[in-house]
């Protein structure tokens, strides 16, 4: 499912988890291509000497002196911030050559959101794989500015990496999936499934409905028929109902339950009544809420498909 795999590096912990987790699936998987991005801030560095330069000795303030010194202040930062660059992606390039995969650096300069954007919208990768947090997080903060503008620019596969200590592959917790009947939510199913494919780790598929929906019934259909998807896969799978406000019922199973990685389509039910705030932005309400406060790690699809079988209730949902 997965043939080229992008991860975001700033050797953080979230980072380092991100690295660990993107060598191992990109073994699992057998992906052609691995790519580990670290993008550094030159320019930033440049503007700020020049913002300083009123505090240089009168004998540097001469223009001719003055564009010596930023061009030795320039070199100096630039080949400084690249090693550095380097460095961090150092450690994954030795991982994925004890890995037998072919793997590629990108360094850049530039803003990182920015960059990765670019580079994720131009690359033509099926997987990305970036921390909730990276180096600039602040105490108590939930998610990183980086990791959500990325994903409001972006339409690929992401693994948001919530939890540090969740680099491992093989484990106990499982894969649990939420569908609400829409077409991206089944494309969240398939990307589990291939997880839970990889990984061994159980699967979940968990739906959860309003007490007062009408279309409960149809819901629950699709959960049937998602499980019935997954078990001809030869998975491990339990369906589970659940009945309460959406957002706050899915964190409170995942507080009980703790899986892994908690799959979900990057847009629902909601995909056609979502706000805008200029930033031309296609993420749902669910995911963003997931990426803020659920403890496991987040899987969004970005994928769209549809069951032989349930073209209809699709349809008859997202009316």
């Amino acid at each position: 499912m997965y043939n080229s795999v992008y991860v975001a590096v700033d050797n953080s912990d979230h980072s380092n988890t991100a690295v660990d987790l993107g060598v191992k699936l990109g073994k699992a998987f057998g992906v052609d291509r691995l790519v580990g991005s670290h993008v550094y801030a030159a320019k930033l560095h440049d503007i700020r000497f020049k913002q300083m330069e009123f505090t240089l000795p009168e004998e540097y303030k001469e223009e001719q002196e003055l564009e010596k010194q930023r061009k030795i202040h320039d070199s100096l930062i630039a080949r400084g911030l690249q090693l550095i660059s380097d460095c961090y992606l150092e450690d994954m390039d030795q991982k994925a050559k004890d890995a037998g995969l072919n793997f590629e650096r990108v360094n850049a300069d530039g803003r990182n959101f920015e960059v990765i954007t670019n580079e994720i919208n131009n690359g033509q990768y099926d997987l990305v794989v970036m921390g909730a947090l990276g180096q600039g997080a602040v105490r108590d903060s939930k998610v990183g500015s980086v990791c959500e503008r990325v994903l409001r620019r972006t339409a690929t596969d992401s693994l948001i990496i919530r939890q540090t200590d969740s680099g491992d592959l093989n484990g106990t917790e499982a894969v649990l999936v939420a569908i609400d009947g829409s077409s991206r939510s089944y494309g969240a199913l398939k990307s589990a499934c291939a997880l839970s494919e990889k990984t061994g780790r159980n699967l979940e598929i968990v739906a959860i409905a309003e007490k007062d929906d009408e279309l409960k019934s149809l819901l629950q259909a699709h959960l049937k028929m998602a499980g019935n998807f997954a078990e001809k896969q030869g998975l491990n799978v339990t369906t589970t109902w659940l009945e309460g406000k959406v957002d706050e019922t899915l964190i409170n199973h995942l507080n009980t339950t703790k899986p892994w990685c908690v799959a979900v389509g990057r847009t629902g039910l909601d995909a056609n009544s979502l706000s805008s705030d200029g930033e031309a932005e296609e993420l749902g309400k669910l995911p963003q809420t997931l990426i803020r406060h659920s403890p496991s790690n987040v899987l969004i699809a970005a994928s769209h498909y549809v069951p032989s079988g349930a073209a209809e209730n699709v349809e008859l949902l997202a009316k």
